[in-house]
């Protein structure tokens, strides 16, 4: 099919919550990367959403809404605590984990009976939301496993002729996908995957926070993917990736040791002025790193880069969201100097 490039404006918002009315996939942009829309409700439009992915058929989608208090509407219960984050958290980069009802096909919840619900603070999506009437399950819109799409030139290049259209709604804010949580006791969650809602922004709300195990290792085998995210090698570009924590003077000598010139390196914002090989910079701080990762490991793959050494990010605040997606991409090999 022909993949229509549309822009920000009421009448290309339209034609976008029409498409996904009437069962047609969209690239959105949100806060967080862009999308591939459709009306999470309609059992076919979500199977071509894994069609045109390449999706395995058990990692679970998330739902959009235009309000927290439509969730209602698809859950079966939702606990107060779920309420208190929304006040705080919604609209924004925050998926809970909900009981779903039959209003949510199990297509849709990789064969779960719970359910990602998100509230997207991006106008462009959260207005496709309300135009279309539909929930909107919207996974992010590239390749399965390739890096995440952070502006609609990446959608382009990954979902031309495979999905109807891809709205340009600009760069992606934050960069990384939402944290997910679920739910333990009255007053605890658990996160599922990492993201720009950090384990002491969510300790505001709640008194325990548990960082899941398969955050930074790989799911047991048999083991239910609670959450997109923790099954499967994600976010990885052609290239082999391989991350190296250690300081500077250390991850410069390794490199020097292990093919100087001949790899790319990937360092930090700053690190150039004293790192004499060949790399690109992803951001000075957590944050920077965030909203760059995806599109530095894409840019690797267009420079044709085979081998590239990560100097890995902090695990702390947002940093855990870029390691845990840089983990992945590596297939967890990690050198520790």
């Amino acid at each position: 099919m022909e993949t229509l490039l549309l822009k920000n404006t009421e009448e290309d918002l339209n034609t976008a919550a029409e498409l996904i009315r009437r069962g047609e996939i969209v690239g959105i942009p949100t806060e967080t990367v862009y999308g591939l829309g459709a009306d999470a409700a309609n059992e076919n439009a979500v199977r071509n959403i894994f069609s045109a992915k390449g999706r395995p058929a058990d990692n679970p989608l998330i739902v959009h809404l235009s309000d927290f208090s439509e969730a209602e509407k698809f859950t079966e219960e939702i606990p107060a605590l779920a309420y208190r984050l929304a006040e705080r958290f919604c609209p924004g980069p925050l998926t809970m984990v909900l009981r779903k009802n039959d209003r949510i096909p199990m297509v849709t919840s990789g064969g779960l009976d719970t359910v990602g619900i998100r509230i997207p603070s991006h106008p462009v999506m959260h207005r496709i939301i309300e135009l279309s009437g539909c929930p909107i399950a919207a996974p992010s819109a590239n390749i399965s496993g390739y890096p995440s799409p952070t502006s609609a030139m990446h959608v382009i290049k990954d979902m031309s002729g495979k999905i109807a259209a891809v709205v340009d709604g600009g760069q992606s804010e934050f960069g990384v996908e939402s944290t997910v949580i679920s739910f333990e006791g009255e007053n605890g969650v658990r996160i599922l995957r990492p993201g720009c809602v950090t384990k002491n922004m969510l300790l505001e709300i709640c008194e325990s926070v548990v960082i899941d195990p398969a955050i930074l290792n790989d799911l047991a085998e048999g083991e239910k993917a609670a959450s997109p995210g923790m099954k499967y090698k994600h976010y990885s570009p052609k290239a082999d990736i391989i991350m190296i924590e250690s300081d500077l003077e250390s991850f410069t000598e390794y490199v020097k040791a292990h093919g100087g010139d001949e790899v790319f390196s990937l360092i930090y914002t700053g690190d150039e002025k004293y790192f004499p090989y060949r790399n690109m910079t992803y951001g000075g701080n957590s944050s920077e790193q965030a909203h760059l990762i995806f599109q530095r490991l894409r840019e690797l793959d267009e420079i044709g880069a085979e081998k590239v050494y990560v100097r890995a990010p902090s695990s702390e605040g947002v940093g855990l969201a870029v390691y845990n997606r840089l983990i992945r991409a590596a297939g967890f090999e990690v050198i520790r100097i």
